[in-house]
């Protein structure tokens, strides 16, 4: 949050243009396929290229992807959407123009909810293609990879309703999230699947809007936050200083290693852009019964199952925001749920941000997500079920969800493997924990003197002895009878 323009009585004022490539896994109107990080110029047909004679052809499941999108943030979705050229010469825009979507794009309206429970409105979201890659760090040429020219995008404007640099993080953050939910895209920042323009003006409270800024070269949310920042004192300075002429509509570039922004050039408007039908390609229609089926398909959304887990399973707002931070591993939880019960919530929740995707950090094994996992959600729920019945203690628990980790197979069958199976026998439970005593008499004489905290190093020697299958509780609360009684 800008804190210099607010100590100065100014609020910040912020629209997003956010541009996300959606996973085709091939172009909008040609016929190659796309993959990031091939040799440049590889994936390049005759009509991305623009050979003389070659016509457009839409992909119709990149309107699909955009429409699941659309329905995720309850977007008004028109039955007939149109595409229109946008003319502008570029070494990486073979065509001499764009196909986008100006005047009749394929959705308006809709919200994007923030994780604070705010929701931001948009203008609209709309579809086009991706322009090509020109390399100007080569010495004094600049080298164009058109690989990435004709990939299906598409661009979501928000109104100018966020009002500071955190708004615009959350955003991002929760847009992102719907993105990768619905499958429409990986939203990854890094390969430049998705890519953010800023618009910043400062007003004071209750004032019209003010001349706005574009800032571009955002490829992380750290950047984001970071031009924001920087544009909005640059700003009000220049009005501090009596020198508004300083604030100019006009594109920006953001100096990641200055930290700073610096004028790229003077921002077009529409008619510099010489928008126009395209002639070559037909209305985008969409029938009822279409949209009814691509919204049965939807999944829960992310801030949905966030405020499902704390309101109705009583999960902590961090372990909700940990299980739903992939769809994935969700899916998992909910699956353990489902199966074992609301009961089970806490209990899978602990297993599944532990020992899950701790091993998906762990470099020595082959584990990278749900998807490599050797079982799914029957298995782990039940070996929630075999600890809830009191076949199995929380220790022995751990040690076969470590098998399942590894190789798989039943829970049951895992127990009985390597005899795991709970203990309730009194007569060999006091044996294991006479045998702690014996051989710990510190620990004895510290419970002894008052600090009941020792009886954990005496209650691990009992587990250890039984080999996990003796009741934690059960043993504590025998060692101390058996202390007190000495």
């Amino acid at each position: 949050m800008s804190t210099f323009a607010h100590e100065h009585g100014y609020e910040v004022v912020v629209g997003l243009e956010v541009h996300a490539q959606l996973a085709t896994g091939g172009k909008l109107f040609a016929p190659e396929p796309y993959r990031f990080g091939a040799d440049p110029n590889s994936l390049v047909s005759i009509v991305t290229s623009a050979q003389p004679g070659v016509l457009p052809l839409l992909d119709r499941a990149a309107v699909e992807l955009a429409l699941r999108v659309a329905l995720a943030l309850d977007c008004h979705i028109p039955e007939t959407s149109r595409f229109d050229r946008k003319h502008y010469f570029y070494c990486d825009l073979p065509k001499g123009y764009q196909i986008t979507q100006l005047f009749h794009p394929y959705c308006t309206g809709g919200r994007v909810p923030l994780a604070d429970g705010r929701a931001i409105e948009l203008e609209r979201i709309h579809i086009e293609e991706d322009a090509g890659k020109a390399v100007h760090d080569r010495g004094p040429r600049t080298l164009v990879d058109l690989n990435r020219a004709g990939v299906p995008l598409i661009e979501l404007v928000t109104r100018p309703d966020l009002r500071s640099s955190d708004d615009a993080v959350q955003f991002l953050e929760s847009y992102r999230e719907i993105l990768v939910y619905t499958g429409a895209s990986d939203a990854d920042m890094e390969k430049g699947n998705l890519r953010c323009d800023v618009n910043v003006s400062v007003r004071r409270p209750g004032e019209p809007l003010r001349t706005k800024v574009e800032l571009k070269n955002l490829n992380s949310l750290r950047n984001v936050q970071a031009s924001i920042e920087f544009e909005a004192v640059r700003q009000v300075e220049a009005y501090e200083a009596g020198t508004p002429e300083l604030v100019v509509q006009e594109t920006r570039l953001f100096d990641v290693e200055r930290g700073e922004t610096r004028t790229m050039r003077s921002k077009e408007d529409a008619h510099d852009y010489r928008y126009m039908p395209d002639p070559d390609l037909p209305p985008v229609r969409v029938a009822a019964d279409e949209l009814e089926r691509l919204r049965d398909g939807l999944p829960t959304l992310p801030h949905v199952r966030r405020a499902n887990y704390v309101e109705r399973l009583g999960l902590s707002a961090y372990d909700a925001g940990v299980l739903t931070a992939e769809r994935a591993v969700s899916d998992l939880f909910d699956g353990v749920v489902e199966r074992a019960g609301d009961g089970a919530a806490k209990q899978a929740a602990n297993w599944i941000s532990n020992q899950v995707l701790g091993a998906f950090a762990d470099e020595s094994n082959a584990l990278a997500s749900v998807a490599d996992l050797p079982f799914g959600a029957a298995e782990l729920a039940e070996l929630v079920e075999l600890v809830d019945s009191g076949t199995l203690h929380s220790r022995g628990a751990r040690d076969v969800l470590d098998k399942l980790l590894t190789e798989g197979g039943s829970p049951t069958e895992w127990v009985e493997r390597l005899n795991l199976g709970a203990v309730r026998d009194r007569g060999a439970l006091e044996a294991w924990c006479r045998t702690a005593l014996e051989s710990n008499a510190r620990a004895v004489d510290a419970v002894k003197g008052g600090n009941e905290k020792a009886a954990g190093a005496l209650v691990g020697a009992v587990m250890k002895a039984s080999g996990g299958r003796a009741d934690p509780a059960e043993a504590r609360a025998l060692l101390l009878e058996l202390i007190a009684a000495s």
